[in-house]
């Protein structure tokens, strides 16, 4: 299994508050945005350097940079919730968004909107999307960007089923993929067992409304 489940006391800790149904919006938000901090550093642990020489008040030294900025890219919406930690951290990466949805008469996956930039072609992509159930839509995400030429490719989630990951080594092996949580399986109706809900619907608060 090309996947790697980060063992993180606080990681366990935030996500049990996280999963609660009680949690408010904001509090969702806050949690979210502190479990993405402490996934990134995980994330680019293999991130590559390379030297330079600074000054400092004191003298001339050699340090450490990075070679590269890696690209973010999340799929809309929920993917959104998770992108501000690793913005925060990378204020260097340029920041892609792809829109997926499913064509009403071919029944195929299509993109409604993409944003991607060109950088993405030679660094690394880190694919940003909260959940990984079916694996349905990150392999949509996953064949889109390929088909564009990117490749190097990394796919991060907060909550991932048994399912999604065998999806996506199935088909692309040598893709890894970090994940905050593996969950126990989904259940007949598609859904994370034990999951939390629909991430999308918590981030922006609207489980409870119908759409106009």
């Amino acid at each position: 299994m090309n996947a790697v489940v980060l063992n993180h006391p606080l990681i366990d800790h935030k996500m049990s508050l996280l999963r609660d149904e009680k949690r408010s919006m904001p509090e969702f938000k806050m949690l979210l945005d502190e479990i993405g901090m402490l996934m990134v550093y995980e994330v680019t642990k293999e991130l590559e350097l390379e030297e330079t020489v600074i000054k400092t008040p004191v003298s001339v030294t050699k340090a450490k940079k990075l070679k590269s900025h890696p690209i973010l890219v999340t799929i809309l919406r929920a993917g959104l919730g998770l992108l501000d930690p690793f913005m925060k951290l990378m204020p260097n990466s340029k920041v892609g968004f792809l829109g997926m949805d499913r064509d009403e008469v071919t029944l195929k996956p299509r993109s409604y909107y993409d944003k991607i930039p060109m950088q993405a072609l030679e660094n690394e992509v880190l694919l940003i999307d909260p959940m990984l159930a079916t694996g349905g839509s990150a392999l949509n995400a996953i064949d889109f960007l390929v088909g564009k030429g990117v490749k190097n490719i990394t796919f991060i989630c907060l909550v991932a089923a048994p399912e999604g990951i065998k999806a996506i080594n199935d088909k692309y092996p040598d893709i890894k993929i970090y994940a905050a949580a593996l969950d126990e399986k989904l259940n007949d109706k598609g859904y994370i067992v034990p999951g939390l809900g629909d991430a999308g619907d918590r981030i922006f608060g609207t489980e409870d409304n119908e759409n106009l």
